[in-house]
């Protein structure tokens, strides 16, 4: 039987009114006061997650950061977390949100070695491909560390491996929130001096090395945006990823987005002036 054959079979047995989803219920608030209502209700509850039972108000935000990002008020509960009292997400749903909107071409992962690798691509974008290796892990004090990374280190160098390129690529979809597992991985005593209220990008930032900048780093912001400017935003980003680890740290991730959009505007006066170039050409010929 062909599949059109299949298909009308199908039909004819099974009506298309039977066939319709039921009508489902939605918990999302239409506004504040339903909002608290639920937070309310919810946070009695032994089925959500115990960093929200009792507590409605830390609910109601991790439900606007949700709602924020495009998750539904369940959803933002199970996979928003609070990591040193900073509102996070698991690396799952990270990649979740990723792969749902329309600005992703793709996300492919894999390990060579003790190495993990992660390659994504915006639409009319440029490929990123990050890595973290186990040598990654002895560095920043994570491999041997009691808990995940000593029990699943393969997982969490995937999972770290993600999280840079995802967060690099794909800053706009997710809002800026840092990521759960990095969070987990630093002490309170590096985020306490950062106010309350502190956006997750600032979060973010603090969790880095704290290294004094210095005339040498102000220096070296001057040839990384020459470099962006003459030659575009994969020769910056070569040699961004050529610097230690201390220089990426004290010229910050502020100068860093900066400089990498001027590359990306050089790239597309670069790409301008080729068209241009063979368009006269093929008007010549």
């Amino acid at each position: 039987m062909s599949n059109q054959s299949t298909a009308v079979a199908t039909q004819e047995r099974y009506p298309t009114h039977q066939l319709a989803p039921a009508q489902t219920f939605d918990l999302s608030p239409r506004n504040l006061e339903e909002a608290m209502r639920m937070c309310d209700l919810l946070s009695k509850s032994d089925l959500v997650p115990k960093d929200f039972q009792g507590k409605p108000g830390n609910m109601l935000v991790a439900i606007q950061w949700g709602a924020e990002i495009g998750l539904k008020p369940l959803q933002a509960m199970q996979n928003i977390a609070v990591i040193n009292g900073r509102p996070s997400l698991w690396g799952d749903s990270v990649l979740a949100l990723v792969l749902a909107s329309p600005v992703c071409e793709y996300v492919q992962e894999w390990e060579e070695g003790d190495t993990a690798y992660c390659r994504v691509k915006r639409r009319n974008g440029f490929e990123k491909v990050t890595s973290f290796s186990a040598a990654d892990a002895k560095t920043a004090g994570l491999s041997g560390k009691s808990g995940p990374w000593s029990q699943y280190p393969r997982r969490m160098r995937q999972l770290r491996a993600r999280g840079f390129a995802l967060r690099d690529q794909f800053a706009d979809v997710l809002k800026g929130m840092p990521i759960a597992e990095e969070l987990a991985d630093y002490s309170p005593e590096s985020l306490q001096e950062l106010p309350r209220n502190a956006p997750p990008t600032q979060v973010a930032a603090a969790a880095l090395p704290k290294v004094e900048r210095t005339e040498r780093h102000d220096q070296l912001i001057e040839q990384l945006e020459l470099r962006a400017t003459t030659d575009g935003f994969e020769a910056f980003k070569a040699d961004w990823a050529a610097l230690p680890k201390d220089d990426r740290a004290a010229i910050g991730l502020t100068e860093r987005d900066r400089i990498a959009a001027i590359g990306v505007e050089t790239d597309k006066l670069i790409a301008e002036q080729q068209a241009d170039k063979v368009a006269e050409g093929g008007a010549n010929g």
